[in-house]
């Protein structure tokens, strides 16, 4: 629901973005919460326009994605011809705990042509438009000669894990669309190309001990400290070594220490540790070049000292998340047919990371477009502007009308 609505603008489809928006950030689906009750909502809209809809529930039974076809034209699996366009975006949000918001976040506040609320921008606008737009997509796809598809996710903020088993799941079920259009906050701007995320935890098991006798534990908090280091040297030499022309910024591939997390007290040798990091490669090969050097220098050096000691000692990489990069192609429909309806003379990249290049990596030509500011994204008293969604409105209307005349997909 909307809190102080007063909308100022007699627009149908935008008055109505604007009302399902506040129904969709009403959901508050953090990624550590179920998201079903969204996807239920996202359902009953969908198969009430007509649309066919399938589930792709987590391993956990928890969360799910929803994939929906808005038209009878269905991909050639004998030949496995490509064909069609997807709309895709997540359903997850970023916490909001220990946050101090001027606004309620799981609710919709409008002022000065803003709306407040997690998940505004990040990325429920995009979702709201798609909905909003329904009918007339239902009508272009009725039309078309290659498949309209829809797709909600879960689990972006925390990997893309959700678009992850999606992939796999069209792949099993011979569902092949040529294009995907991934609605994150761009404002509207062309992205083609980013860096790939990779989350990971390594666990550190040592001996706790009394603070007054270090040698007499095996501080786990220490090996935790000498194992962050390790990587911040790998981040000035990555820093130093970009690769040539790179158009990103930063230009290197980065690594960033998230947390540190060990012992109980300060007389107290740390028995367990944990260091949260990632790393976001611009090439592949420096993923595999720090994972391997970490890797044995842990096995060749740290764990041989921390076993000397004792011998159960262990140091353990837990792996979160790869989400793979998108990289820039000569030749991409997403993006002309992008170019088209938003009228942009050329495309970008960023160093942040979409599901733009699992669905690459799945085939699929893809284009980040969608409204709102990267920058309001994750921060408090997250917000879209009206405009943007008016933007949005707009170039998914003329791309409806591009469908229909059979110039996508």
């Amino acid at each position: 629901m909307i809190k102080q609505p007063n909308t100022d603008t007699t627009h149908p489809i935008l008055a109505d973005t604007i009302a399902i928006l506040g129904d969709l950030v009403a959901f508050p689906t953090v990624s550590s919460a179920s998201n079903l009750a969204l996807i239920d909502y996202i359902k009953g809209r969908l198969m009430a326009g007509g649309a066919e809809v399938m589930l792709d529930p987590s391993p956990c039974k928890t969360k799910a994605n929803l994939f929906a076809t808005l038209s009878a034209v269905k991909n050639d699996e004998a030949n496995g011809e490509r064909r069609g366009v997807v709309l895709t975006g997540h359903t997850d949000v970023v916490p909001v705990v220990e946050e101090d918001w001027a606004y309620p976040p799981f609710a919709v506040t409008q002022k000065n042509g803003r709306l407040y609320g997690r998940g505004t921008c990040d990325m429920k606008g995009f979702l709201a438009v798609v909905l909003a737009l329904l009918g007339r997509l239902k009508e272009a796809a009725a039309q078309a000669t290659s498949p309209l598809y829809l797709a909600f996710t879960y689990d972006e903020e925390v990997g893309c894990v959700g678009a992850a088993r999606l992939a796999e799941s069209l792949a099993a079920k011979g569902i092949r669309p040529r294009l995907a259009i991934v609605g994150e906050p761009t404002g509207m701007k062309l992205i083609d190309g980013h860096k790939g995320c990779c989350h990971y935890s390594t666990h550190f098991s040592g001996l706790a001990g009394h603070g007054s006798d270090p040698e007499a534990g095996v501080n786990a908090a220490e090996y935790a400290s000498r194992y962050a280091m390790r990587l911040l040297e790998w981040r000035e030499k990555l820093r130093a070594t970009p690769p040539k022309d790179s158009p990103y910024t930063p230009p290197h591939t980065s690594i960033n220490i998230g947390r540190i997390v060990a012992g109980v007290a300060h007389n107290v040798i740390a028995d367990k540790a944990r260091l949260d990091w990632e790393i976001r490669p611009v090439v592949a090969a420096d993923l595999g070049r720090v994972k391997k050097d970490m890797a044995d220098w842990c096995a060749e050096t740290l764990l041989p000292e921390m076993q000397a000691r004792h011998p159960q000692a262990s140091i353990r990489l837990e792996t979160l998340a790869e989400a793979p990069g998108c990289q820039v192609a000569t030749a991409n429909g997403a993006r002309d047919i992008m170019l088209e309806v938003t009228g942009e003379n050329g495309s970008d990249v960023a160093a942040y990371c979409t599901e733009a290049g699992v669905f690459q990596g799945a085939g699929m030509e893809c284009i980040v477009c969608g409204p709102g500011s990267i920058n309001q994204a994750h921060q408090v008293d997250e917000y879209i502007e009206i405009s943007q969604l008016t933007a949005c409105i707009k170039a998914m209307g003329r791309l409806a009308d591009k469908i229909a005349q059979g110039r996508v997909g």
